[in-house]
């Protein structure tokens, strides 16, 4: 196991994970509430800096999301992006769609889904010279649709560097850096939120990756770096905001990057989130020991297999249909990602197995980080909770991924429990089935440092992220929600003995809100 900083000393995530559980007791407990008048801004804003405007008028790849999601390819050969495709990457993933005004205000919706519409993660673009932008790092203003430049310059060679000299990273014309800004979300969720961080990321790059393969531009998502050296490059404040994930963007044939220039402190002004700040060192002490200090560390880092998520086949298996290509949805990611939302109600109505199984393929095929070694590895495990899928018996169920097949735990009709398990919640009670996301922590760990429990948290956003894409381009709703951590466990125990619960999706068909 790699020896961070505090990366090794595991017992700090164990910790962290233990003390931000949710339990019957511990959210009756909780005297938390929410101050409205302190609800922080949902955007970073520099005030002396004027973005320069991305275009809005931009070529729409009309690719299938289903295939999209499903694919993550990297196509052979260089592929350098131009300011239309940034624009188009960028609008899809963390753009505003949509926004709603009531008494209070107005909430502008996102293009990925986000923990209380709080949208507490921040993208910066890092380049060499491209089609109508320059060298520079810039950070994406997403309320006036721009980027403002932050240094001007080529810095490629510092993410190079904190990289390890990752090939992906030497030969990429673009990277993109997703920051967390603790309070943004803080105010409502408390320490939790560092896990949230892994969720909000993730649905963003489930977004990302699925733009990317729709406009045949290389992409990798890298964990692996030295945090200090990208920190610095955003200058960024680390009590309030950090660098969480990279992902490349394009492919170039040259690997000879120029020595970045200095990086001095920018004092730059931002307005703040709010009146005032509550803190909550919990999420901070995690982040710090997950921190990799050197490139030779986070090469160590992702040099070991990934543990995976084969599972021996115990019980009674139903094997999921496949649908041919012809007979899928042909709905454009484009308009996937703009009917998306986050379901508020489900018909208590039942899907077909081969929506289901739809979802679960596509949206669990794999995608390419640093921390899937070989490919297509998973960190991973998940199992369903059906309510009402035509075909299958109700029930609790294990997806055995690498052979398509759903396993039967229990049968039963589990509406009750589905909807205490989601935090006591009608959604997942309603729904048509239920997406429950465990890991093997104990294994991770081990494999990772407290590092892993990034990932773990990252992966299972990408893969709710997918899920999401894959049911609304089924015509289907989803919904991401808390739970009650070891409730679930149990619920699905003894087979899921051992692990921990990492996110949820809930799935079905959607009740249709009045406008």
């Amino acid at each position: 196991m790699p020896s961070g900083p505090n990366n090794a000393d595991t017992g700090i995530a164990w910790r962290y994970h233990n003390g931000t559980k949710h339990s019957y007791q511990s959210v009756r407990t909780n005297p938390h509430y929410l101050d409205w008048s302190n609800r922080p801004l949902p955007f970073k804003i520099y005030p002396t800096l004027n973005p320069i405007r991305l275009p809005k008028e931009v070529p729409q790849t009309g690719m299938a999301a289903l295939s999209v999601i499903a694919e993550n390819v990297r196509p052979a050969g260089t592929r350098m992006p131009a300011l239309h495709d940034l624009a188009l990457l960028l609008y899809f993933s963390a753009g505003i769609t949509r926004h709603k005004t009531y008494p209070g205000g107005e909430i502008y919706m996102r293009a990925a889904a986000c923990t209380g519409a709080l949208y507490e993660v921040e993208l910066y673009v890092v380049c060499g010279d491209l089609p109508e932008l320059k060298a520079g790092m810039y950070q994406f203003a997403p309320a006036e649709f721009g980027l403002r430049l932050l240094r001007a310059g080529d810095f490629r060679r510092v993410l190079v560097e904190a990289t390890g000299a990752h090939p992906a990273v030497a030969a990429a014309p673009v990277t993109i850096i997703c920051t967390g800004t603790y309070w943004r979300n803080a105010w409502k969720y408390q320490a939790r939120t560092y896990r949230h961080f892994g969720w909000d990321n993730g649905t963003i790059l489930a977004n990302l990756l699925a733009m990317c393969t729709a406009t045949q531009l290389p992409a990798t998502l890298l964990m692996g770096f030295s945090d200090d050296p990208v920190n610095e490059l955003l200058d960024l404040d680390t009590d309030h905001e950090v660098a969480f994930s990279l992902v490349t963007v394009g492919s170039t044939a040259t690997f000879d990057l120029p020595s970045a220039p200095p990086l001095p402190p920018l004092h730059l002004e931002t307005l703040p989130l709010s009146d005032h700040e509550v803190d909550y060192p919990a999420m901070r002490e995690m982040h710090a020991a997950s921190s990799l200090a050197t490139a030779g560390e986070v090469r160590a880092w992702r040099e070991p297999p990934t543990p995976g998520d084969a599972v021996e086949l115990r019980g009674p298996a139903i094997a999921l249909p496949s649908a041919p290509e012809e007979e899928l949805a042909r709905d454009a990611i484009e308009r996937v990602i703009l009917r998306r939302g986050s379901t508020r109600q489900f018909k208590r109505e039942a899907i077909s197995l081969a929506q289901l199984a739809t979802v679960l393929d596509r949206s669990t095929r794999g995608f390419p980080a640093d921390f899937h070694n070989p490919s297509g590895a998973q960190l991973s495990h998940i199992y369903v909770l059906v309510n009402a899928v035509d075909g299958l018996l109700p029930g609790a169920y294990y997806f055995h991924r690498d052979r398509r097949e759903l396993e039967l735990l229990k049968p039963g009709d589990f509406r009750r429990q589905a909807g205490y398990l989601g935090l006591e919640q009608d959604l997942p009670a309603d729904a048509a089935a239920n997406v429950f996301f465990l890991a093997d922590l104990h294994t991770i760990l081990a494999r990772y440092g407290n590092r892993g429990y990034r990932a773990a948290q990252l992966e299972a956003g990408i893969l709710g992220g997918k899920i999401y894409l894959a049911a609304y381009a089924q015509h289907l709703g989803a919904s991401g929600l808390t739970f009650y951590d070891d409730d679930v466990v149990n619920f699905f125990s003894p087979h899921a003995a051992g692990k921990s619960a990492i996110f949820l999706v809930c799935l079905g068909n959607s009740v249709k809100r009045k406008q």
